[in-house]
């Protein structure tokens, strides 16, 4: 399917692996130029040059913590006129409610609500002057159904999610749709470091944990970046104008639920 995007421009944030390195490629096969940012310029720039030579598009890197003033205006400054926004953090890590202090909050609110909502504020303006725009962000399934261990995901995504329900509306009407992917476990380190935690805890293996965690899947296996990042793709193309504010399971099946 031709999604209609070729030639626009995308941020892609926290693309140097994973889940948004699955977007970023997603994208570039589409045609779409790409700012890629992450934290690490070493890998964050080999990502980069291995997009540019499979797929021919112009990729700009910024290395930044986003998370920081300084980083979200390197990155706000190279975007400007950007008409795609693919938002992604690593989660927080996990714990028990007992082990969560006002300052865990904080970092959990930072990286994964009030960064993508800085993002949106500074580029939504130029997409809705153009007529045209496309956002998606990365959240979790544990916003649709909480996983315990991961409150501090729980509650920092939860709470971008309430942003995204009444700002998606309000953009809506100047042809730019913002959208959330909820994914579960997919094979990214993100899985290794919770199976790694459950491997520890348990005294098994890490295929062990991996094991027992697919077995609670439905489609018994972990997601791939690049299913994830197709999905990603095809709510930023021309195709996806009619869905609005909505938050999109891809996870296997795993979260047991009817609507």
């Amino acid at each position: 399917m031709d999604l209609g995007i070729a030639g626009k421009r995308a941020l892609v944030s926290a693309s140097s692996k994973g889940l948004g390195l699955g977007c970023a490629e997603a994208l570039a096969e589409a045609g779409v130029d790409l700012i890629m940012t992450a934290r690490g310029a070493e890998a964050l720039e080999a990502s980069a040059e291995a997009i540019r030579a499979a797929h021919g598009v112009n990729v700009q890197t910024v290395a930044a913590d986003v998370t920081t003033e300084e980083g979200q205006t390197q990155v706000i400054e190279a975007a400007q006129g950007v008409d795609i926004l693919v938002t992604n953090a690593g989660g927080p890590p996990p714990g028990m409610w007992s082990d969560w202090e006002r300052d865990d909050f904080i970092k959990a609110l930072d990286a994964n609500m009030l960064t993508p909502i800085a993002f949106m504020k500074a580029l939504l303006p130029g997409m809705m002057d153009k007529g045209w725009g496309r956002v998606v962000n990365i959240t979790s399934q544990s916003v649709r159904a909480p996983i315990a261990v991961l409150g501090l995901s729980n509650a920092a995504r939860t709470g971008l999610t309430g942003y995204v329900a009444g700002t998606s509306r309000q953009v809506a009407p100047h042809g730019v749709t913002i959208n959330n992917l909820l994914p579960g476990i997919h094979a990214t380190d993100r899985a290794v470091s919770l199976d790694t935690g459950v491997a520890g805890q348990e005294g098994i293996s890490l295929d062990e944990a991996k094991a027992a965690r697919e077995a609670t899947i439905p489609a018994r296996r972990y997601g791939t970046r690049q299913e994830f990042g197709a999905a990603c793709a095809f709510l930023c193309s021309q195709h996806a104008g009619f869905i609005v504010g909505q938050n999109i399971l891809l996870d296997g099946g795993a979260t047991n639920m009817t609507m």
